[in-house]
C-alpha cells in the first residue's frame, strides 16, 4: 500500500529525477540524504495558507513549494525507487522559539509535514525535506501517518 505510486508521471520525470540519486549509491538512507541535500541546495521555500499540496511535478518544475510539497515530491520519488513511505502531519519543536528568538526551522510553531519511511530493520523513519532532518526529537507531535495528503484533507487516519 504505501509503495503504491499515487500521482501521474507521463513523461517519466518525476521517475528520472528520483533514478538521479542512484548514481553514486543504492544505499536507501545515502539516496534519502542526496534527495534531501538536492532540494534543500535547489529549491525555493515558500509559506503557503492555501489548502492543499502541488503534484510533484509542479514542485519539480516550479523548484520550490511548501514542507507539504517536500513531503509529497519525496514521497513519490521514493515510491518509483520502490520505497514504501508514507505522509505524516503534525508539529515541530524549535526550542529557540522557547527564548523569544526567530525560528531557525521552517514549519516551527504552526502545523508542519515531512514524510517516513519505512526501512528494514529500523521500522517507520522520518525524514524532512524541509529542514533536512532525520531521526529528529523535535518533530514532537505526530497528528496523522497518512498514504497521501489527501487523506488528511478527506478526513481519513487510518
Amino acid at each position: 500500500m504505501y509503495k503504491r505510486q499515487h500521482t501521474e508521471d507521463p513523461e517519466g520525470v518525476l521517475a528520472a529525477w528520483a533514478n538521479s540519486f542512484l548514481d553514486r549509491s543504492r544505499d536507501t538512507r545515502e539516496v534519502l540524504a542526496r534527495m534531501m541535500d538536492d532540494i534543500q541546495s535547489r529549491f525555493a521555500y515558500q509559506t503557503r495558507e492555501a489548502e492543499g499540496t502541488q503534484s510533484p511535478l509542479e514542485t519539480l518544475n516550479l523548484k520550490g513549494g511548501t514542507c507539504r510539497d517536500y513531503a509529497w515530491l519525496m514521497i513519490e520519488a521514493l515510491r518509483r525507487l520502490g520505497v514504501a513511505c508514507r505522509f505524516v502531519s503534525g508539529y515541530l519543536y524549535d526550542p529557540a522559539l522557547d527564548d523569544g528568538a526567530a525560528s531557525g526551522l521552517a514549519g516551527a510553531g504552526a502545523t508542519h509535514a515531512w514524510l517516513q519511511t519505512y526501512l528494514p530493520g529500523a521500522g517507520w523513519v522520518p525524514y524532512d525535506p524541509t529542514n533536512q532532518l532525520t531521526l529528529s526529537l523535535i518533530h514532537i507531535c505526530t497528528l496523522a501517518s497518512l498514504r497521501t495528503p489527501g487523506d488528511l484533507i478527506q478526513g481519513y487516519c487510518g
